[in-house]
Protein backbone atom coordinates (compact mmCIF):
# COMPACT_ATOMS: atom_id res chain seq x y z
CA UNK A 1 0.00 0.00 0.00
CA UNK A 2 2.84 2.42 0.85
CA UNK A 3 4.47 1.79 -2.53
CA UNK A 4 1.12 2.32 -4.24
CA UNK A 5 0.60 5.65 -2.48
CA UNK A 6 4.09 6.81 -3.46
CA UNK A 7 3.41 5.75 -7.06
CA UNK A 8 0.17 7.75 -7.10
CA UNK A 9 2.10 10.78 -5.82
CA UNK A 10 4.67 10.39 -8.60
CA UNK A 11 1.95 10.22 -11.25
CA UNK A 12 0.21 13.25 -9.72
CA UNK A 13 3.45 15.25 -9.75
CA UNK A 14 3.99 14.40 -13.41
CA UNK A 15 0.43 15.46 -14.22
CA UNK A 16 0.62 18.83 -12.46
CA UNK A 17 4.23 19.65 -13.38
CA UNK A 18 3.33 21.76 -16.47
CA UNK A 19 1.06 23.96 -14.33
CA UNK A 20 3.65 24.14 -11.55
CA UNK A 21 6.43 25.10 -13.97
CA UNK A 22 4.23 27.78 -15.54
CA UNK A 23 3.42 29.26 -12.13
CA UNK A 24 7.08 29.08 -11.16
CA UNK A 25 8.11 31.06 -14.23
CA UNK A 26 5.10 33.36 -14.51
CA UNK A 27 4.28 34.07 -10.87
CA UNK A 28 7.56 33.20 -9.16
CA UNK A 29 5.86 30.50 -7.05
CA UNK A 30 7.22 27.16 -5.76
CA UNK A 31 10.84 28.33 -5.98
CA UNK A 32 11.66 28.31 -2.29
CA UNK A 33 11.84 25.68 0.41
CA UNK A 34 12.83 22.62 -1.59
CA UNK A 35 15.18 21.31 1.10
CA UNK A 36 12.26 21.42 3.52
CA UNK A 37 9.96 19.74 1.01
CA UNK A 38 12.41 16.83 0.86
CA UNK A 39 12.37 16.47 4.64
CA UNK A 40 15.48 18.47 5.55
CA UNK A 41 14.15 20.42 8.53
CA UNK A 42 15.90 21.80 11.59
CA UNK A 43 14.67 22.88 15.02
CA UNK A 44 15.78 25.71 17.27
CA UNK A 45 15.62 23.66 20.50
CA UNK A 46 16.21 20.00 19.57
CA UNK A 47 16.66 19.07 23.24
CA UNK A 48 12.99 19.74 23.99
CA UNK A 49 9.97 17.65 23.19
CA UNK A 50 8.13 19.04 20.18
CA UNK A 51 4.63 19.93 18.98
CA UNK A 52 4.41 20.12 15.18
CA UNK A 53 1.62 22.29 13.75
CA UNK A 54 0.84 22.16 10.04
CA UNK A 55 -1.19 24.99 8.48
CA UNK A 56 -1.47 24.88 4.71
CA UNK A 57 -1.85 28.59 3.83
CA UNK A 58 -2.56 32.10 5.14
CA UNK A 59 -6.00 31.43 6.61
CA UNK A 60 -4.87 28.37 8.51
CA UNK A 61 -1.68 30.09 9.67
CA UNK A 62 -3.71 33.00 11.03
CA UNK A 63 -5.94 30.53 12.86
CA UNK A 64 -2.93 29.18 14.78
CA UNK A 65 -2.10 32.47 16.51
CA UNK A 66 -4.32 32.17 19.60
CA UNK A 67 -3.69 28.43 19.79
CA UNK A 68 0.08 28.86 19.78
CA UNK A 69 -0.11 31.69 22.30
CA UNK A 70 -2.03 29.48 24.72
CA UNK A 71 0.18 26.44 24.10
CA UNK A 72 3.29 28.47 24.91
CA UNK A 73 1.72 29.30 28.29
CA UNK A 74 0.37 25.82 29.04
CA UNK A 75 3.22 23.69 27.66
CA UNK A 76 6.49 25.61 28.17
CA UNK A 77 8.52 22.39 28.11
CA UNK A 78 7.63 21.81 24.46
CA UNK A 79 9.10 23.46 21.39
CA UNK A 80 6.44 24.43 18.84
CA UNK A 81 7.29 24.25 15.14
CA UNK A 82 5.10 25.35 12.24
CA UNK A 83 4.98 24.03 8.68
CA UNK A 84 3.04 25.45 5.77
CA UNK A 85 2.56 24.55 2.13
CA UNK A 86 2.17 27.78 0.16
CA UNK A 87 4.56 30.69 -0.31
CA UNK A 88 1.99 33.11 1.10
CA UNK A 89 1.44 30.84 4.11
CA UNK A 90 5.18 30.64 4.68
CA UNK A 91 5.53 34.43 4.46
CA UNK A 92 2.67 34.92 6.90
CA UNK A 93 4.05 32.37 9.35
CA UNK A 94 7.45 34.06 9.23
CA UNK A 95 5.83 37.44 9.82
CA UNK A 96 4.03 36.08 12.88
CA UNK A 97 6.63 33.71 14.33
CA UNK A 98 10.04 34.38 12.72
CA UNK A 99 12.89 34.34 15.22
CA UNK A 100 10.59 32.76 17.79
CA UNK A 101 9.48 29.47 16.23
CA UNK A 102 10.95 27.24 13.56
CA UNK A 103 8.94 27.76 10.35
CA UNK A 104 9.41 25.49 7.35
CA UNK A 105 7.71 24.21 4.20
CA UNK A 106 5.70 21.02 4.65
CA UNK A 107 7.61 17.94 3.43
CA UNK A 108 6.13 16.06 0.49
CA UNK A 109 4.21 13.01 1.67
CA UNK A 110 6.47 10.40 0.08
CA UNK A 111 7.42 7.62 2.50
CA UNK A 112 11.17 8.34 2.44
CA UNK A 113 10.73 12.13 2.61
CA UNK A 114 8.28 11.97 5.49
CA UNK A 115 10.44 9.54 7.46
CA UNK A 116 13.39 11.92 7.08
CA UNK A 117 11.20 14.78 8.35
CA UNK A 118 10.13 12.75 11.40
CA UNK A 119 13.75 11.95 12.23
CA UNK A 120 14.63 15.65 12.08
CA UNK A 121 11.57 17.01 13.87
CA UNK A 122 10.99 14.16 16.36
CA UNK A 123 7.49 15.37 17.24
CA UNK A 124 5.64 14.33 20.38
CA UNK A 125 2.33 15.56 18.93
CA UNK A 126 1.17 16.63 15.46
CA UNK A 127 -1.64 19.14 14.95
CA UNK A 128 -3.14 19.43 11.46
CA UNK A 129 -5.13 22.62 10.95
CA UNK A 130 -8.60 22.11 9.46
CA UNK A 131 -8.00 19.01 7.32
CA UNK A 132 -4.45 18.37 6.01
CA UNK A 133 -4.53 14.61 6.67
CA UNK A 134 -1.80 12.94 4.59
CA UNK A 135 -1.60 9.12 4.41
CA UNK A 136 2.14 8.61 4.93
CA UNK A 137 2.37 11.25 7.66
CA UNK A 138 -0.49 9.64 9.59
CA UNK A 139 0.83 6.11 9.03
CA UNK A 140 4.35 6.92 10.24
CA UNK A 141 3.00 8.81 13.25
CA UNK A 142 0.69 5.91 14.11
CA UNK A 143 3.54 3.40 13.85
CA UNK A 144 5.69 5.62 16.08
CA UNK A 145 2.99 6.15 18.71
CA UNK A 146 2.76 9.89 17.99
CA UNK A 147 -0.76 11.37 18.38
CA UNK A 148 -2.16 13.16 15.33
CA UNK A 149 -4.98 15.65 15.89
CA UNK A 150 -7.08 17.48 13.31
CA UNK A 151 -7.66 20.92 14.84
CA UNK A 152 -10.44 23.30 13.79
CA UNK A 153 -11.59 20.50 11.52
CA UNK A 154 -13.79 21.13 8.53
CA UNK A 155 -14.56 19.49 5.20
CA UNK A 156 -16.27 21.43 2.41
CA UNK A 157 -18.95 19.74 0.32
CA UNK A 158 -16.57 19.71 -2.63
CA UNK A 159 -13.75 18.22 -0.59
CA UNK A 160 -16.06 15.61 0.90
CA UNK A 161 -17.17 14.51 -2.58
CA UNK A 162 -13.54 14.11 -3.64
CA UNK A 163 -12.69 12.05 -0.57
CA UNK A 164 -15.64 9.77 -1.31
CA UNK A 165 -13.97 8.79 -4.58
CA UNK A 166 -11.08 7.19 -2.65
CA UNK A 167 -13.00 6.28 0.49
CA UNK A 168 -11.19 3.00 1.14
CA UNK A 169 -7.80 4.75 1.38
CA UNK A 170 -9.25 7.71 3.27
CA UNK A 171 -10.97 5.42 5.79
CA UNK A 172 -7.74 3.63 6.65
CA UNK A 173 -6.03 6.98 7.15
CA UNK A 174 -8.72 8.56 9.32
CA UNK A 175 -8.92 5.46 11.48
CA UNK A 176 -5.32 6.14 12.50
CA UNK A 177 -5.98 9.78 13.47
CA UNK A 178 -6.00 10.18 17.25
CA UNK A 179 -8.61 12.95 17.48
CA UNK A 180 -10.67 15.15 15.19
CA UNK A 181 -11.69 18.44 16.78
CA UNK A 182 -14.43 19.60 14.42
CA UNK A 183 -15.91 23.06 14.05
CA UNK A 184 -19.56 21.96 13.72
CA UNK A 185 -21.81 18.93 13.97
CA UNK A 186 -22.09 18.85 10.16
CA UNK A 187 -18.32 18.70 9.76
CA UNK A 188 -18.10 16.10 12.53
CA UNK A 189 -20.55 13.84 10.69
CA UNK A 190 -18.50 14.14 7.50
CA UNK A 191 -15.35 13.07 9.31
CA UNK A 192 -17.21 10.08 10.76
CA UNK A 193 -18.53 9.11 7.34
CA UNK A 194 -14.98 9.16 6.01
CA UNK A 195 -13.82 6.69 8.63
CA UNK A 196 -12.93 8.62 11.77
CA UNK A 197 -14.19 6.58 14.77
CA UNK A 198 -17.25 8.15 16.40
CA UNK A 199 -15.59 8.43 19.81
CA UNK A 200 -12.59 10.23 18.31
CA UNK A 201 -14.59 13.10 16.81
CA UNK A 202 -15.31 16.01 19.18
CA UNK A 203 -17.05 19.29 18.37
CA UNK A 204 -15.03 22.24 19.69
CA UNK A 205 -16.20 25.15 17.49
CA UNK A 206 -14.14 27.35 15.19
CA UNK A 207 -10.84 28.74 16.43
CA UNK A 208 -11.13 31.53 13.88
CA UNK A 209 -13.69 33.23 16.13
CA UNK A 210 -10.93 33.51 18.74
CA UNK A 211 -8.36 34.86 16.28
CA UNK A 212 -10.87 37.48 15.11
CA UNK A 213 -9.88 40.25 17.51
CA UNK A 214 -12.92 42.16 18.71
CA UNK A 215 -11.98 45.84 18.73
CA UNK A 216 -13.20 49.26 17.68
CA UNK A 217 -9.80 50.45 16.55
CA UNK A 218 -6.66 48.85 15.11
CA UNK A 219 -3.10 49.97 15.79
CA UNK A 220 -1.62 51.65 12.74
CA UNK A 221 -4.99 52.49 11.18
CA UNK A 222 -4.62 56.24 11.72
CA UNK A 223 -1.25 56.17 10.00
CA UNK A 224 -2.76 54.26 7.08
CA UNK A 225 -5.57 56.81 6.80
CA UNK A 226 -3.05 59.64 6.65
CA UNK A 227 -0.92 57.81 4.09
CA UNK A 228 -3.81 57.28 1.66
CA UNK A 229 -5.19 60.77 2.27
CA UNK A 230 -8.47 59.59 3.85
CA UNK A 231 -10.11 62.42 5.72
CA UNK A 232 -13.87 62.88 5.78
CA UNK A 233 -14.67 60.55 2.88
CA UNK A 234 -16.39 57.22 3.22
CA UNK A 235 -14.32 54.16 2.35
CA UNK A 236 -15.45 50.90 0.78
CA UNK A 237 -12.89 48.17 1.50
CA UNK A 238 -12.97 45.03 -0.62
CA UNK A 239 -10.73 42.43 0.98
CA UNK A 240 -9.14 39.14 -0.10
CA UNK A 241 -10.48 39.26 -3.64
CA UNK A 242 -10.07 36.53 -6.24
CA UNK A 243 -9.62 36.33 -9.99
CA UNK A 244 -12.61 37.73 -11.88
CA UNK A 245 -13.99 39.56 -8.87
CA UNK A 246 -12.21 42.91 -9.06
CA UNK A 247 -13.85 43.83 -12.35
CA UNK A 248 -17.29 43.31 -10.80
CA UNK A 249 -16.30 45.52 -7.88
CA UNK A 250 -14.95 48.29 -10.13
CA UNK A 251 -18.14 48.27 -12.21
CA UNK A 252 -20.31 48.56 -9.08
CA UNK A 253 -18.08 51.32 -7.73
CA UNK A 254 -18.43 53.25 -10.99
CA UNK A 255 -22.23 53.02 -10.73
CA UNK A 256 -22.14 54.23 -7.13
CA UNK A 257 -19.94 57.32 -7.56
CA UNK A 258 -22.02 58.47 -10.54
CA UNK A 259 -24.72 59.26 -8.01
CA UNK A 260 -24.30 62.58 -6.26
CA UNK A 261 -25.06 61.18 -2.81
CA UNK A 262 -22.10 58.79 -3.08
CA UNK A 263 -19.66 61.21 -4.69
CA UNK A 264 -17.33 61.10 -1.66
CA UNK A 265 -17.00 57.30 -1.64
CA UNK A 266 -13.49 55.91 -2.01
CA UNK A 267 -12.52 52.34 -2.81
CA UNK A 268 -9.68 50.15 -1.54
CA UNK A 269 -9.10 46.70 -3.06
CA UNK A 270 -6.89 44.16 -1.30
CA UNK A 271 -6.31 41.00 -3.42
CA UNK A 272 -5.87 37.71 -1.61
CA UNK A 273 -2.73 36.57 -3.46
CA UNK A 274 0.42 38.71 -3.86
CA UNK A 275 1.15 37.30 -7.31
CA UNK A 276 -2.02 39.04 -8.53
CA UNK A 277 -1.06 42.54 -7.32
CA UNK A 278 0.33 43.67 -10.68
CA UNK A 279 -2.56 42.10 -12.57
CA UNK A 280 -5.12 43.95 -10.43
CA UNK A 281 -3.15 47.20 -10.73
CA UNK A 282 -3.34 46.93 -14.53
CA UNK A 283 -7.07 46.16 -14.32
CA UNK A 284 -7.74 49.26 -12.22
CA UNK A 285 -5.93 51.47 -14.74
CA UNK A 286 -7.61 49.80 -17.73
CA UNK A 287 -10.97 50.46 -16.10
CA UNK A 288 -10.26 54.18 -16.25
CA UNK A 289 -9.52 54.80 -12.57
CA UNK A 290 -6.46 56.43 -11.10
CA UNK A 291 -4.29 54.03 -9.10
CA UNK A 292 -2.69 54.43 -5.70
CA UNK A 293 -0.45 51.50 -4.79
CA UNK A 294 -0.12 51.31 -1.03
CA UNK A 295 3.23 49.51 -1.28
CA UNK A 296 4.77 52.62 -2.86
CA UNK A 297 3.45 54.88 -0.11
CA UNK A 298 4.27 52.51 2.73
CA UNK A 299 7.81 51.76 1.59
CA UNK A 300 8.51 55.47 1.13
CA UNK A 301 6.98 56.32 4.52
CA UNK A 302 5.06 59.20 3.03
CA UNK A 303 1.50 60.34 2.47
CA UNK A 304 -0.17 61.20 -0.81
CA UNK A 305 -1.35 64.71 -1.63
CA UNK A 306 -4.97 65.84 -1.64
CA UNK A 307 -4.91 65.84 -5.44
CA UNK A 308 -3.67 62.27 -5.55
CA UNK A 309 -6.41 61.13 -3.18
CA UNK A 310 -9.18 62.16 -5.58
CA UNK A 311 -12.30 60.01 -5.41
CA UNK A 312 -11.65 58.46 -8.82
CA UNK A 313 -8.35 57.05 -7.55
CA UNK A 314 -8.59 53.47 -6.29
CA UNK A 315 -6.25 52.32 -3.53
CA UNK A 316 -4.64 48.95 -4.14
CA UNK A 317 -3.64 47.24 -0.91
CA UNK A 318 -0.63 45.42 -2.34
CA UNK A 319 1.16 44.64 0.93
CA UNK A 320 0.94 41.72 3.33
CA UNK A 321 -0.45 42.00 6.85
CA UNK A 322 -2.36 45.28 6.44
CA UNK A 323 -5.85 44.04 5.59
CA UNK A 324 -7.12 44.45 9.14
CA UNK A 325 -5.99 48.10 9.14
CA UNK A 326 -7.93 48.68 5.94
CA UNK A 327 -10.99 47.00 7.42
CA UNK A 328 -10.81 49.22 10.50
CA UNK A 329 -11.11 52.34 8.31
CA UNK A 330 -14.03 51.02 6.26
CA UNK A 331 -17.54 52.37 6.15
CA UNK A 332 -18.61 49.12 4.50
CA UNK A 333 -16.61 45.93 3.84
CA UNK A 334 -17.05 43.39 1.08
CA UNK A 335 -15.24 40.10 1.73
CA UNK A 336 -13.91 38.60 -1.49
CA UNK A 337 -13.56 35.24 -3.21
CA UNK A 338 -17.31 34.99 -2.70
CA UNK A 339 -18.80 36.51 -5.88
CA UNK A 340 -16.81 33.91 -7.79
CA UNK A 341 -16.85 30.17 -6.89
CA UNK A 342 -13.71 30.17 -4.74
CA UNK A 343 -15.15 29.38 -1.32
CA UNK A 344 -15.00 32.80 0.29
CA UNK A 345 -12.54 34.48 2.66
CA UNK A 346 -12.56 35.14 6.39
CA UNK A 347 -15.52 37.40 7.13
CA UNK A 348 -15.07 37.06 10.90
CA UNK A 349 -12.16 39.51 10.92
CA UNK A 350 -14.34 42.30 9.52
CA UNK A 351 -17.34 41.45 11.71
CA UNK A 352 -15.15 41.45 14.83
CA UNK A 353 -14.30 45.08 14.11
CA UNK A 354 -18.00 45.98 14.07
CA UNK A 355 -18.04 46.69 10.34
CA UNK A 356 -21.05 46.34 8.11
CA UNK A 357 -19.94 43.22 6.24
CA UNK A 358 -21.15 41.97 2.85
CA UNK A 359 -20.20 38.81 0.98
CA UNK A 360 -21.33 36.82 -2.04
CA UNK A 361 -22.96 33.38 -2.37
CA UNK A 362 -19.79 31.27 -2.72
CA UNK A 363 -18.70 30.87 0.90
CA UNK A 364 -18.49 27.10 1.32
CA UNK A 365 -15.19 27.39 3.21
CA UNK A 366 -16.95 29.33 5.98
CA UNK A 367 -20.38 27.71 6.22
CA UNK A 368 -20.66 27.86 9.99
CA UNK A 369 -19.63 31.51 10.27
CA UNK A 370 -21.90 32.50 7.39
CA UNK A 371 -24.89 30.72 8.94
CA UNK A 372 -24.28 32.34 12.32
CA UNK A 373 -23.81 35.84 10.93
CA UNK A 374 -26.80 35.72 8.61
CA UNK A 375 -29.09 34.17 11.24
CA UNK A 376 -28.15 36.94 13.67
CA UNK A 377 -28.39 39.74 11.07
CA UNK A 378 -24.66 40.35 11.48
CA UNK A 379 -23.82 40.39 7.76
CA UNK A 380 -25.41 40.77 4.32
CA UNK A 381 -25.47 38.17 1.55
CA UNK A 382 -25.64 39.30 -2.10
CA UNK A 383 -25.89 36.99 -5.10
CA UNK A 384 -24.63 39.20 -7.93
CA UNK A 385 -23.44 42.66 -8.97
CA UNK A 386 -26.93 44.22 -8.93
CA UNK A 387 -27.63 42.97 -5.42
CA UNK A 388 -24.22 44.25 -4.33
CA UNK A 389 -25.02 47.68 -5.77
CA UNK A 390 -28.38 47.75 -3.97
CA UNK A 391 -26.86 46.61 -0.68
CA UNK A 392 -24.11 49.21 -0.89
CA UNK A 393 -26.65 51.91 -1.67
CA UNK A 394 -28.76 50.99 1.36
CA UNK A 395 -25.77 50.75 3.71
CA UNK A 396 -24.42 54.13 2.60
CA UNK A 397 -27.77 55.92 2.88
CA UNK A 398 -29.21 54.18 5.96
CA UNK A 399 -26.44 54.59 8.50
CA UNK A 400 -28.50 53.18 11.37
CA UNK A 401 -29.08 49.99 9.37
CA UNK A 402 -25.40 49.61 8.54
CA UNK A 403 -24.39 50.34 12.12
CA UNK A 404 -26.79 47.71 13.46
CA UNK A 405 -25.39 45.10 11.06
CA UNK A 406 -21.91 45.89 12.36
CA UNK A 407 -22.90 45.72 16.04
CA UNK A 408 -24.76 42.44 15.56
CA UNK A 409 -21.81 40.91 13.74
CA UNK A 410 -19.45 41.87 16.53
CA UNK A 411 -21.78 40.36 19.16
CA UNK A 412 -21.98 37.10 17.18
CA UNK A 413 -18.19 36.85 17.08
CA UNK A 414 -18.00 37.30 20.86
CA UNK A 415 -20.74 34.73 21.42
CA UNK A 416 -18.96 32.05 19.40
CA UNK A 417 -15.51 32.42 20.94
CA UNK A 418 -13.99 29.74 23.18
CA UNK A 419 -12.87 27.03 20.74
CA UNK A 420 -9.21 27.61 21.60
CA UNK A 421 -9.76 26.77 25.28
CA UNK A 422 -11.68 23.62 24.36
CA UNK A 423 -8.92 22.60 21.96
CA UNK A 424 -6.18 23.21 24.54
CA UNK A 425 -8.06 20.97 27.00
CA UNK A 426 -7.99 18.08 24.53
CA UNK A 427 -4.32 18.63 23.68
CA UNK A 428 -3.40 18.73 27.38
CA UNK A 429 -5.06 15.38 27.90
CA UNK A 430 -3.11 13.80 25.07
CA UNK A 431 0.22 15.24 26.22
CA UNK A 432 -0.40 14.08 29.79
CA UNK A 433 -1.13 10.55 28.57
CA UNK A 434 1.95 10.61 26.34
CA UNK A 435 4.14 11.79 29.24
CA UNK A 436 2.84 8.99 31.49
CA UNK A 437 3.56 6.48 28.75
CA UNK A 438 7.05 7.91 28.33
CA UNK A 439 7.75 7.67 32.08
CA UNK A 440 6.37 4.13 32.19
CA UNK A 441 8.56 3.02 29.30
CA UNK A 442 11.59 4.70 30.86
CA UNK A 443 10.91 2.90 34.18
CA UNK A 444 10.56 -0.44 32.45
CA UNK A 445 13.82 0.14 30.58
CA UNK A 446 15.64 1.01 33.82
CA UNK A 447 14.32 -2.10 35.59
CA UNK A 448 15.33 -4.31 32.69
CA UNK A 449 18.86 -2.95 32.59
CA UNK A 450 19.26 -3.35 36.38
CA UNK A 451 18.11 -6.94 36.21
Amino acid sequence: MNVLIDLVYVLALIAISPVAIYRMLRHNRYRAGWRNRFGHVSRKQPGKRCIWIHAVSVGEVNATTTLIKEMEKKFPDYEIVVSTTTDTGFARANALFAGKLSVFYFPMDFSLTMRRAFLNIRPSLILLMELEVWPNLVRIAHQSGIPVVVVNGRISDRGFARYQLVKSLVKKTFQKVTLVLAQTNDYANKFRQLGAPVEKVIITGSIKYDTAQVADKVEGADELAAQIGLKNQRLWVVGATGDGEEQIILDVYRRLIKQKQFADLRLAIVPRKPERFNEVADLIKQSGFGLIRYSEIKSASKSISNQQSAISNVVLGDTMGDLRKFYSLATVVFVGRSLVPMGGSDMMESAALGKCTIFGPYTFNFNQAVDALLKGNGAILVKNADELFNAMSKCLTDLAYASQIGRSGQQIIRKNQGATARTIKQIAGLLKAAEKKHISLATEYTEDTEN
